[in-house]
């Protein structure tokens, strides 16, 4: 191992992040609820254009700082796509090769990323495969496999060091209600609840952690049953959250409240969104909106004021094809325009009715 080499990659890496401004927070008024605020942290204005840029550069800066990242030593991912688009910036600033395991399933919009940045997408049939063909790969190339499954609730420093929970707080400081009732987030990997669930506790503040679920995730199976050993047998079609197994970074104890979310609920909430909050979100963003709007709605009932923050993850313009595109919505019977309805009635008079 070169230590000079990893010495100016970690230099080089710290050095994007100083060029790089903190990420925006934007409310969205609820004429319905006056007395409850509701504010979008834009994950989206990275410079890879997703939440998972904060990942990708956590997992690079441990992999160097535990020596298993050095010049010339290819780069492996399980990734469903925004994480490997992230990945791939980072290789490519550091000259290593990337290589992204994932679904043929995958966004071309996200695909089309990845190989921009000079990765490589290598396809697996089966979404529960990707680990064990990442690890094959990186031990066929002599690369080292990221593993943010495994890696991503310890690679950051949930302490502070403009994690992004101490980024939020930073930004509520001069609002009417700077704690909020309630943080709002997906899991994919669990990395980003693992590190609000326990800056919230670390801090001491009274505010309480809620993970919104997608179908065909079993995380909040495995929050209410305690039973690490669950499994199902097909992948969350809302991509970047929700998984199949319960993955080793998500810490179900650092969890208040779990809401499990349809996937056409999440579909209608970001055409919803495009218009109310003036930037196009991916299906994840929808997925929190619903569990925020639910929240919102109890608060609302209990006669509450306060406010609830949570994450535009990513843009929409990597869904065009897909949670953007009627003729895609149809094929897959998502009949968001009810869901719209309500979401627009809840806007204006505070009232929130799921569609049956």
């Amino acid at each position: 191992m070169s230590r000079e080499w990893v010495n100016d990659a970690i230099r080089k890496i710290e050095a994007d992040a100083h060029r790089s401004s903190d990420t925006h927070l934007y409310p969205l008024p609820i004429p319905g609820v006056p007395d409850i605020h509701l504010y979008f942290k834009d994950e989206s204005s990275h410079p890879t254009g997703s939440l998972k840029h904060r990942l990708a550069r956590s997992l690079f800066l441990y992999g160097l700082a535990n020596n298993w990242i050095d010049e010339g030593r290819p780069i492996v991912e399980a990734s469903s796509g925004s994480t490997a688009v992230s990945e791939a910036y980072f290789a490519r600033f550091l000259g290593l090769d990337f290589y992204a395991v994932m679904p043929r399933s995958t966004s071309r919009e996200k695909i089309r990323e990845i190989t921009r940045l000079g990765g490589r997408c290598h396809f697996v049939d089966r979404s529960d495969s990707v680990y064990s063909e990442a690890e094959r790969l990186a031990a066929e190339l002599g690369g080292h496999y990221l593993d943010q499954f495994t890696y991503a609730e310890r690679a950051t420093d949930w302490r502070g060091n403009n994690n992004i929970a101490e980024s939020i707080f930073a930004q509520l400081a001069l609002e009417p209600h700077p704690v909020p009732a309630w943080v709002v987030c997906g899991a994919g990997t669990g990395g980003t609840s693992a590190t609000i669930g326990r800056y919230l506790r670390y801090r001491r503040l009274d505010c309480r952690l809620c993970v919104a679920d997608p179908e065909n995730s079993i995380y909040n199976d495995y929050f209410a049953s305690g039973d690490a050993t669950l499994t199902l047998p097909t992948a969350s079609r809302i991509e970047g959250i929700g998984r199949p197994r319960v993955e080793p970074s998500f810490i179900r104890t650092v969890i208040d409240r779990m809401e499990k979310v349809p996937d056409v609920a999440s579909m209608a909430a970001i055409w919803f969104l495009g218009d109310r909050l003036g930037h196009s979100c991916g299906a994840s963003t929808g997925t929190n909106l619903i569990a925020a709007v639910r929240l919102i709605a109890e608060m609302r009932a209990a006669g509450q004021e306060g406010s609830v923050v949570t994450l535009l993850c990513d843009s929409g313009t990597r869904y065009g094809d897909t949670c953007f595109n009627r003729d895609w919505l149809d094929e897959r019977g998502l009949a968001i325009d009810p869901w719209v309805e309500a979401l627009e009635f809840f806007h204006a008079t505070g009232v929130w009715h799921e569609p049956a």
